[in-house]
């Protein structure tokens, strides 16, 4: 090999190294510091940008899906802002101080957004392809997408402004009331007493955590006793106008309770009560289209690929209802705390939402094993299909028409006037479905005995048995099948039954006016009938 150095064009310098075969090849010199360092730069430049683009479409994709998030920061920021001004306005800086800073606090711990997992929402409106109408009847004006999550927060708002103002003001009052007991016992007694009395309190207080009721409803409001009372108690040894640092904090407090409710109930506000309506009409619906799929997944010809798809994918919709207990315990609880607002009065019974979720969820789990023997391996035969076919499908439709008609029934608060017929349609189908599966051991039979044996008349008898006790075996799946249909359309009826009594203490609008107001149609038509005659 020969390499040489040749000057080409004054342009620099250029080495060209000569192979064997006699071509060559350019060697480019080695680039300096000084561009190398530019080049990383310019990629970590690049990098840097496309990383800030990203997250940008991030964050407009979770704005432009959720527009109460993004109204949320717009109510914290306005309340802060208002809340600040006792600290940028002289006359009000002189009336309360450093103690201004508590009002800011109360702010920023009071306002509560809680966001539950809404992907099984989103991929329902996915597949729908249009704006869902099953999550609101009245849709606000601010949500643009109906692809949100559901989120407490006027309810969560009053539950931690009521707590908060409540501990406050006892734990306040109490820790002046030991002061003052202790500063009367002597400079020897005071700290032992203030000590006891925040040992035996801050105990008893903690305890309290752990009864269940408290836990629910005042577990926040324990937590703020505990802290109000040590810091109030602790202070006051040290300083000598307790009572006037008690009261500005308790009113700093109060004024940021009172700015931070009221951003949240006027300026768009939502009600942790309509949301728990809304949720559990929604999961009958769910459920519903969930049972129908789940069948017609399992009857449908395997060539119609996709309807097929279509359908398994929405028989999974059971899981959104499995999966909603812990957003519906919560929001019944903060449920409380609201003032009466629209079709919900002061003492709605937002417990027996839990009672009708509880009931749904009941059938929620036997159409989970119902999903869980559809795609089981273990196939039946076709024949025994189509011999259950029609009346399997009949039962899930029957029963997916009672659940349907009970959601409208609940998101509308009226009461059903078909109800009754669609659960003695429903019955109906059980019935069929019962006489069917009862008539399967005869249909195998003559299937057995129709085939062609060629063997002596014993041998025959032997292998029809032996044929009849594996078609048993292979009928299993479809049998189980059957028998979970059946226990569904038993448990739809438990939440048939507390549908009605939430209507009853609900006050649903029921069928009576209008019955009565067809009596009085017919009465007055019977009198003019009488006046002509």
């Amino acid at each position: 090999m020969a390499t040489e150095k040749e000057v080409s064009g004054g342009l620099g310098l250029e080495w060209r190294v000569t192979v064997p075969q006699g071509s060559s090849v350019k060697m480019e010199p080695e680039p300096s510091w000084i561009s190398r360092t530019w080049n990383r730069l310019v990629e970590l430049g690049s990098k840097l940008r496309s990383k800030v683009s990203t997250f940008g479409k991030k964050v407009w994709k979770i704005g432009a899906d959720s527009p109460r998030k993004v109204i949320h920061g717009a109510k914290v920021g306005a309340a802060l802002t208002l809340v600040s001004l006792f600290y940028y306005l002289r006359p009000l800086y002189n009336g309360f101080g450093s103690s201004a800073m508590w009002a800011v606090m109360t702010v920023v711990v009071v306002f509560e957004y809680t966001v539950v997992d809404a992907t099984c929402l989103r991929k329902r409106v996915a597949r729908a392809g249009t704006k869902s109408t099953m999550y609101m009847t009245e849709k606000p004006r601010y949500l643009k997408s109906d692809k949100v999550g559901i989120d407490m927060d006027a309810g969560g708002c009053l539950y931690k402004g009521i707590n908060r103002a409540i501990a406050t003001l006892s734990a306040g009052g109490l820790a002046v009331g030991i002061d003052w007991v202790a500063s009367k016992s002597g400079e020897k007694w005071e700290p032992v007493i203030l000590s006891a009395s925040v040992f035996l309190l801050a105990s008893a207080a903690t305890f309290s955590r752990f009864l269940p009721t408290v836990k629910a409803r005042f577990d926040y409001g324990v937590t703020i006793f505990i802290l109000t009372f040590s810091l109030v108690a602790v202070s006051g040894y040290r300083v000598d106008e307790l009572i006037n640092l008690a009261v500005q904090r308790i009113a700093t407090i109060a004024i940021g309770i009172a700015i931070a409710l009221s951003i949240c109930i006027l300026v768009y506000p939502v009600w942790s009560g309509q949301e728990l309506h809304l949720l559990v009409s929604r999961n009958m619906e769910k459920l519903a289209d969930s049972l129908e799929g789940c069948v017609e997944d399992y009857f449908m010809n395997s060539e119609i690929t996709d309807a097929k798809e279509s359908s398994a994918t929405r028989s999974e919709g059971y899981k959104c209802v499995l999966n909603s207990k812990a957003s519906e315990d919560s929001q019944a609880n903060l449920a409380r705390w609201e003032p009466a607002h629209g079709r919900f009065g002061f003492r709605h019974p937002w417990k027996q939402y839990l009672k009708v979720a509880a009931a749904l969820r009941n059938c929620a789990y036997c159409v989970e094993a119902l999903h869980g023997c559809i795609n089981s391996e273990a196939k039946a035969p076709e024949c025994m299909k189509k011999h259950l076919r029609d009346a399997c499908m009949k039962l899930s439709s029957d029963s997916s028409k009672v659940l349907k008609e009970l959601s409208s029934s609940i998101k509308l608060m009226k009461r059903s006037k078909s109800i009754d017929a669609l659960v003695g349609e429903m019955k109906n189908a059980v019935h069929e479905l019962q006489n069917s599966f009862a008539s399967l051991p005869n249909h195998q039979t003559q299937t057995t005995a129709s085939s062609p044996i060629e063997s002596t008349e014993g041998k025959k008898n032997s292998n029809i048995s032996i044929a009849d006790g594996v078609a048993l075996m292979e009928a299993m799946p479809l049998m189980t099948i059957a028998s979970l249909l059946i226990e569904i359309s038993a448990r739809i009826q438990g939440v048939v039954d507390a549908v009605g009594t939430l209507a009853t203490l609900a006050r649903f609008e029921g069928i009576r006016n209008e019955k009565s107001s067809s009596k009085v149609q017919a009465e007055e038509q019977e009198d003019k009938a009488l006046q002509e005659v």
